[in-house]
């Protein structure tokens, strides 16, 4: 478009155009854009939040993760640790219980050794007062000698069975190095020793204090060897009355002795025995009445006389 003369005034729709032409943009526009970028540009408008959240929300979601997981395991510690008081508080009622009932048991037996004593002693006076009880009552200490019912006393031999010790390098203070179980001694082993001894000529024999009778049972349960079902601990005495002389030569000769031996040398079980002057050996539980026989007075020559009709009584 042309310039106008010199002079002359522009038209007004000229004038419109031009101000077209110039400004291809609505001012309301560009008002409104300038006052969006003072707000994006101003610290914290609410106009900047939504951007700064966009820009954090990962680390946000970790943040929220953490915390729910530490909320978690300090409910599960506090729940576990509440359990383990409890089961604690329950192993500990347990043991006074078994406590308490030891005890009691240890008052029963007490009373009932008490008690046993007392009858053999009444019935020892009584038979003694007859010839029949006296043959009667020598028979009786022979059979209760022969069932570990009474305490008996003597020469013989004691062997002892222990568990192989660690190894050299084993940490005595921290035990790390695990107990080699082929070195254990069991209860066949302790079998295998008093069965040696029963037929090496052995006329009493105990293993760490319980006597062995004709009803005494060696067994393990679990890692424990228990005699007349109580549990003895290793190392394991066997006591035998004996011949001092014959009966060691008669064991050390048996096969038992040779597989103890081997069992010294292959796993290292230890295997010790020595020639005692004198053993004490307690007695054995309570004999258990199953059958009695009466006496038969007839046989007794002092109540012969009084039981003869054709004997004068003058």
């Amino acid at each position: 478009m042309s310039a106008p003369a010199p002079g002359r005034q522009r038209s007004l729709g000229a004038s419109l155009l031009d101000q077209v032409l110039a400004e291809t943009l609505d001012p309301a526009y560009a008002q409104a854009a300038a006052a969006r970028a003072e707000r994006a540009a101003a610290p914290g408008t609410g106009a900047a939040r939504p951007s700064w959240l966009l820009r954090h929300r990962g680390q946000l979601l970790v943040a929220l993760t953490l915390l729910l997981a530490g909320l978690l395991a300090s409910v599960t510690y506090q729940e576990a640790a509440v359990g383990a008081q409890g089961r604690e508080q329950t192993r500990e009622a347990l043991r006074d219980d078994i406590r308490e009932e030891s005890e009691v048991t240890d008052d029963l037996v007490a009373e009932l050794e008490a008690l046993t004593a007392e009858v053999g002693r009444t019935r020892d006076q009584a038979l003694a007062t007859t010839g029949t009880g006296q043959r009667a009552l020598a028979r009786l200490t022979a059979v209760e000698q022969a069932a570990a019912v009474l305490a008996v006393s003597g020469p013989g031999l004691r062997v002892t069975l222990d568990d192989a010790p660690p190894p050299a390098d084993s940490d005595p203070v921290g035990g790390t190095t695990p107990q080699n179980a082929a070195g254990l001694v069991q209860d066949a082993d302790v079998q295998l020793a008093v069965n040696g001894l029963w037929a090496a000529g052995a006329e009493a024999i105990s293993i760490n204090g319980q006597r062995i009778g004709a009803t005494t049972a060696i067994r393990q349960a679990g890692g424990a060897v228990l005699v007349n079902f109580r549990p003895v601990a290793p190392p394991y005495d066997i006591e035998a009355i004996g011949d001092s002389e014959a009966l060691p030569r008669a064991f050390l000769a048996s096969p038992e002795a040779d597989t103890l031996a081997r069992l010294t040398l292959d796993y290292g079980v230890v295997f010790d025995f020595a020639r005692v002057g004198d053993l004490d050996l307690p007695a054995g539980s309570s004999a258990e009445l199953r059958h009695a026989r009466p006496l038969d007075p007839a046989l007794d020559p002092s109540t012969a006389a009084r039981t003869d009709p054709t004997t004068d009584g003058g």
